[in-house]
């Protein structure tokens, strides 16, 4: 039902990555509970701008659930209460008049805090340059069909192509590790005939990057797959883990399928 909220917001500040952060508390009126969860932070930004204050930053783009961009710790949830949802999507309505809102930044150390709750992600980029990509001659492009892709293979490279970088499952992680990412971006190209020329290199460099990078290691306690909005599953760190270990010591086996 739609209707109007009176909410208390406990909102992470920070000036840098250098300076200390606290929380600071502000009280918004009559939010709409059509609003997105963004949309009430607009609200909020107008209020403090009014009241001469500094707006709160925060990352947002797209506003479609696309970019990945507006990850928010809201309540101590990656993204907020609810599942397969960016926090761009969440709306209003999932609260009740008279809450308390906390919300924070994403906390890993290989997401440095720029300002208030936007974060320095760049750390994906690194990972994704050493090895997530597919290298081909250039030229005319080539008929669709000239390359058979069993439709298990490509439903489930679709599948992991889904993640969005939104560092979400770093976030929940009790280890900020981003072994759901990395092994949504190996598993994206291991079941293809495209990915197969660099295979081998593509694990070792993408996953020695993430080891640089500092992200911890993965326990295995699923939270990174409650957290992806995209509904990336935790098989593609099983895969990760299998390809990693065939670079390692198999050395150039036949072709993966849906199932390895």
């Amino acid at each position: 039902m739609s209707g109007n909220l009176n909410l208390t917001l406990k909102v992470w500040r920070q000036k840098d990555a250098k300076s200390a952060g606290r929380f600071e508390t502000y009280k918004v009126a009559d939010i709409s509970t059509d609003m997105s969860f963004l949309e009430m932070l607009d609200v909020l930004n107008e209020q403090l701008q009014n009241e001469g204050k500094e707006p709160v930053a925060f990352d947002h783009d797209c506003r479609e659930g696309i970019c990945g961009s507006c990850g928010l710790m809201i309540n101590g949830h990656a993204h907020g209460p609810d599942r397969a949802t960016t926090t761009c999507q969440l709306h209003m309505r999932r609260f009740h008049d008279g809450e308390t809102i906390v919300i924070e930044p994403w906390r890993a150390k290989p997401f440095p805090v720029i300002r208030d709750l936007v974060v320095d992600r760049s750390a994906f980029d690194r990972i994704i340059q050493r090895g997530g990509y597919v290298s081909v001659n250039t030229g005319n492009a080539p008929e669709a069909n000239s390359t058979p892709v069993p439709q298990p293979n490509q439903m489930t490279a679709m599948d992991a192509a889904a993640c969005i970088g939104c560092g979400a499952c770093v976030a929940s992680c009790k280890n900020a590790s981003a072994m759901l990412f990395v092994g949504a971006k190996v598993s994206q190209y291991a079941v293809l005939p495209q990915g197969r020329p660099e295979r081998e290199r593509r694990v070792l460099r993408m996953v020695a990057q993430m080891d640089e990078e500092g992200f911890g290691a993965c326990t295995n306690t699923l939270e990174c797959e409650a957290a992806c909005p995209a509904g990336v599953k935790v098989s593609n760190i099983q895969r990760l883990n299998r390809e990693y270990l065939r670079a390692l010591f198999l050395g150039t086996g036949p072709e993966p399928s849906a199932e390895d």
